[in-house]
């Protein structure tokens, strides 16, 4: 059996990097864990002060396909490149034609970008973009 898993973002701002990822990858809130009502039950029964309950953010693929995403507020900003990335397959793949597969990517390109990601390098097959904290991924 598969270990369950989720990936946890560290960030500066949980709600604002949350619903960019969440518009990026259709993904939606988390509902609170089994059991509870709503996140501040969950928050009241574990004691945890209101002002750190926007420290966190969790995602979810409504699916239930992919892994889910937390993001979790950190002091310190990020300092040099990723040693894991998201790849978002958009384009279909090397057996697409070129030109098809180009646009696709083209066209989620300029949709992050209007979500607020950047364009880091545009190569043939691919392209780097940052998130709005500057968390790099790619398009291909």
């Amino acid at each position: 059996m598969a270990t369950p898993w989720s990936l946890t973002i560290d960030c500066a701002s949980p709600t604002t990097l949350a619903a960019f990822w969440s518009a990026a990858l259709g993904y939606e809130p988390s509902p609170p864990p089994h059991g509870w009502a709503t996140w501040d039950d969950w928050y009241d029964h574990h004691d945890v002060p209101v002002d750190e309950r926007g420290d966190t953010a969790f995602l979810h693929d409504p699916a239930g396909a992919a892994p889910s995403l937390s993001f979790l507020r950190v002091p310190e900003a990020k300092t040099v490149k990723n040693r894991i990335h998201l790849d978002l397959a958009v384009g279909g793949g090397r057996h697409v034609d070129p030109d098809l597969r180009r646009s696709r990517i083209d066209a989620e390109v300029q949709r992050l970008t209007g979500l607020g990601a950047t364009v880091l390098w545009d190569v043939p097959d691919h392209v780097t973009m940052t998130d709005p904290e500057g968390n790099e991924f790619d398009v291909l």
